[in-house]
């Protein structure tokens, strides 16, 4: 617990609750909230556009994620660093949601122009939103687990540096995910399928650790180039493909 990858866990869930929420509002699926209505008498007249359509309002989405994430967490009974970790990073996943709004415009005006448009707020792709959650991951902060007034940061070179918002917080350094260990429930890598070729996080340079890989032939067979008979039956030829599978050492 309280390492970076549990930091990105709490993000992408309060985000995705918050993008979840704010979609079913925006879809007129839930009574209690639907589109941003305070946009709508606004505008820039002299710049040839206005506020329409249904701008997403995640201002219902955020108060939902906090009810439903942070409520629980402030009633646990002995506060910990570890619980101003946890709210922190739900925080940032929230921050994210609403850092990424875009505005999207439909054009209206004789023969497509763009004499007049109507624009409207919409939330990115949660792809987007994970991309983004993804970077502050990999740039997460380690804080003090011997927490006083407020979050601070474990190396002390670097406590007047300010901790954002949006910044993913841990606790502990994050195990070693490549070995097995059955106490922390890692299964470790050893014995993984991987791709020789890839150089992402599947790749086998990548998720075997360094330890390389063992590659075996392994033979398909599967019905093929079948045809319907008149009448009345299927035939088909029986194939077969040989394949190269790789897999951790």
């Amino acid at each position: 617990a309280g390492t970076k990858e549990t930091a990105f866990v709490s993000a992408v869930a309060a985000a995705g609750l918050v993008h979840s929420v704010t979609r079913s509002c925006s879809a007129g699926n839930v009574t209690e909230c639907s589109c941003d209505v305070t946009l709508r008498h606004g505008g820039s007249a002299s710049e040839g556009w206005h506020w329409g359509g249904c701008s997403d309002d995640i201002h219902y989405g955020m108060s939902f994620s906090r009810k439903f994430l942070d409520v629980p967490l402030k009633n646990a009974t002995g506060r910990s660093g570890l619980v101003a970790m946890d709210l922190h990073n739900n925080e940032a996943g929230r921050q994210a949601v609403a850092k990424l709004m875009s505005v999207d415009c439909r054009c209206h005006g004789v023969s497509g122009s763009c004499a007049v448009k109507t624009c409207w707020k919409t939330m990115s792709s949660f792809e987007k939103i994970g991309r983004f959650l993804k970077e502050k991951y990999e740039n997460s902060i380690q804080i003090s687990d011997r927490l006083k007034k407020k979050l601070r940061r474990k190396e002390k070179s670097q406590r007047k540096i300010p901790i954002g918002k949006e910044d993913l917080l841990y606790v502990n350094k994050s195990p070693n995910y490549c070995v097995e260990d059955q106490k922390l429930g890692i299964p470790g890598t050893q014995g993984r399928e991987c791709n020789r070729t890839s150089q992402g996080p599947e790749g086998c340079n990548l998720l075997c650790c360094g330890r390389g890989y063992n590659t075996h032939v392994v033979r398909h067979v599967e019905r093929c180039e079948c045809k319907f008979v008149w009448c009345c039956y299927v035939r088909c030829r029986r194939c077969e493909t040989m394949t190269d599978v790789h897999t951790c050492k």
